[in-house]
């Protein structure tokens, strides 16, 4: 916000590209998929995109001029689908209430007070984009993508044919080799990577799931022995994360409240999903302009901002956008994890 210096009693307020400048440069909230940097960002001039499959890997066909040529491919072993890029608008407006008396930041004025209320709504609005970005990568992650209401919009598993490879962990039997299960899962991932790099398997598990890891038989020496030495127990919180038999586990408990009221764990309660770190090009999240007339045909930015006073001066609106599609380009290398007992 600091980068935004104009007043905004002045006739107009800020432009759409200075109130958009404002929410992108505030405090990112990561969240852990947004920590890891799982998801690259990429910007796409449409608001659909047209995705091809083929061998299993999922890809992007470029967008031509209307009437131009289109891209060709074989149909053999190809299916190709258009998903339009969910359309997530978030609204809230300034009061004379939430200005009146309340004193500004260093100091009285009206305008400091009004840039301090603005600058806490954008950042609590851009903390609720962030939450719903984590929400909907977690799921493409996973192979399909919500809406913040919790209704599956494309699974891609469904929608090319695709099926979900799962390691079952049998942690309810005393003699399973869970070192074999977790060799199992890396060369799961291996083999679904298909012509794409790494550098290393991570998993994001469910606490029931974390528990019967260390709990087992065959890992509690191990877990001990990491708990003691490794991970200094007395300055980190062990609990979280457990790296053995090549695979980096972590617990993640994080949840969301739905726009129905409702909460949805990220990982379903027993099970976790280990996917590949250090990929060039498999986990992307697309971005179109927003639904204006003067951003239409522009590359997309992860979040965009504007306000609109009221003609009478009683309020002003504060509106952004984002029209945003997780693709994991390579499904079945996200590997699901759980246990049958």
């Amino acid at each position: 916000m600091n980068a935004i210096v104009r007043n905004p009693f002045d006739a107009g307020g800020y432009s759409l590209a200075e109130m958009t400048q404002a929410i992108n440069i505030l405090p990112n909230l990561y969240t852990r998929l947004g920590d890891i940097g799982l998801f690259r960002f990429e910007g796409i001039t449409q608001r659909s995109v047209i995705i091809e499959q083929r061998d299993g890997v999922l890809s992007l066909l470029p967008s031509v001029p209307l009437g131009a040529p289109a891209t060709v491919g074989s149909r053999e072993g190809r299916a190709m689908r258009s998903f339009a890029l969910p359309w997530i608008p978030h609204d809230d407006v300034i009061l004379a209430s939430d200005v009146q008396g309340v004193p500004a930041f260093g100091g009285a004025g009206a305008p400091d007070q009004l840039v301090d209320v603005m600058t806490r709504k954008l950042t609590l609005m851009r903390r609720k984009h962030a939450q719903t970005r984590e929400y909907m990568e977690m799921n493409a992650l996973r192979g399909i993508v919500k809406d913040g209401a919790g209704t599956t919009l494309y699974n891609y598993f469904t929608e090319f044919g695709l099926a979900q490879v799962s390691v079952d962990f049998v942690f309810g039997t005393a003699t399973t080799k869970v070192q074999a299960k977790v060799r199992d899962a890396i060369r799961a991932v291996e083999d679904n990577l298909l012509g794409e790099s790494m550098v290393s398997v991570h998993a994001l598990v469910s606490r029931e799931f974390f528990d019967s890891l260390i709990g087992h038989a065959t890992t509690q020496d191990a877990y001990k022995f990491f708990a003691a030495t490794g991970a200094q127990p007395l300055r980190q919180d062990v609990r979280r994360a457990f790296p053995f038999a090549g695979i980096l586990f972590e617990e993640y408990a994080g949840t969301v409240t739905l726009s129905d009221g409702s909460s949805e764990r990220l990982i379903p309660a027993g099970e976790g999903i280990a996917f590949p770190i250090g990929t060039l090009d498999t986990f992307t999240t697309y971005g179109g302009p927003a639904n204006l007339l003067e951003t239409a045909n522009t590359v997309g930015l992860p979040l965009y901002a504007r306000q609109l006073m009221d003609d009478k001066g009683r309020w002003i609106d504060l509106m952004t956008e984002a029209s945003i599609l997780p693709v994991n380009k390579r499904p079945r290398a996200s590997i699901r994890l759980f246990s049958s007992n």
